[in-house]
């Protein structure tokens, strides 16, 4: 049964499955990190307050969660126990602009990386870059883990990892994507937005979760 109390419970049941904290799965979805308290969850005159139907879809696509998933949550046929993990490549950004390192479709080469595993829908292709440095504030900190998708459909909106053919590697937002150039959203507001010619781009992979 849909109700107002196993709505509230699915959302803090995933923010356990994905282990973080009911503020943490509201900033990672881009949210205001009060947005899931527990005291945003009844009016000022006692009545029940709701979700957003996007505030439940940004949640879903955040954690890398399906649909399913967080329906048998609300249901409760499925409890907070970690989701299944997978362990995946770690690079940090300086060696993904480094040459040797990748294939030419933004595949990591060779053997002998360091593993990380983490609760999300990774494939077998997926790697983790980890943030360095501040230019990714406010949404990536430094020592934030990316999960990136190499070859995944990416759309307006999407957030994405782009290096060109200098070796340069950045977290931007994909705003437009021609056969002559890609149009980048800076995530920090003291970083240019890009406009870069398709030529000068090595890959584009998007990204697909992030450890915070």
């Amino acid at each position: 049964m849909l109700s107002h109390d196993r709505v509230w419970a699915a959302i803090d049941a995933l923010a356990e499955r994905y282990s973080l904290s009911a503020s943490g799965l509201a900033r990672r979805a881009g949210l205001d990190s009060t947005a899931f308290n527990k005291s945003k969850r009844l009016s000022s005159d006692g009545r029940p307050r709701w979700p957003s139907t996007e505030s439940l879809a940004k949640i879903i696509e955040a954690t890398g969660a399906s649909l399913d998933e967080f329906t048998r949550l609300i249901e409760g046929r499925i409890d907070a126990a970690p989701a299944y993990r997978r362990s995946v490549p770690l690079l940090g950004f300086a060696q993904a602009g480094a040459g040797g390192f990748f294939d030419d479709a933004g595949f990591p080469a060779g053997q002998g990386w360091d593993l990380v595993e983490l609760p999300a829908q990774s494939t077998e292709s997926s790697y983790a870059l980890q943030v360095q440095g501040d230019s990714m504030l406010p949404l990536y900190r430094n020592g934030d883990v990316l999960i990136v998708e190499p070859g995944a459909i990416t759309r307006k909106g999407d957030r994405v990892v782009v290096k060109t053919t200098s070796g340069e590697v950045m977290a931007k937002v994909l705003e437009r994507q021609t056969v002559k150039s890609i149009a980048l959203v800076s995530l920090n507001p003291d970083h240019p937005d890009r406009d870069i010619p398709m030529r000068e781009v090595e890959w584009v992979a998007r990204i697909v979760w992030a450890s915070q």
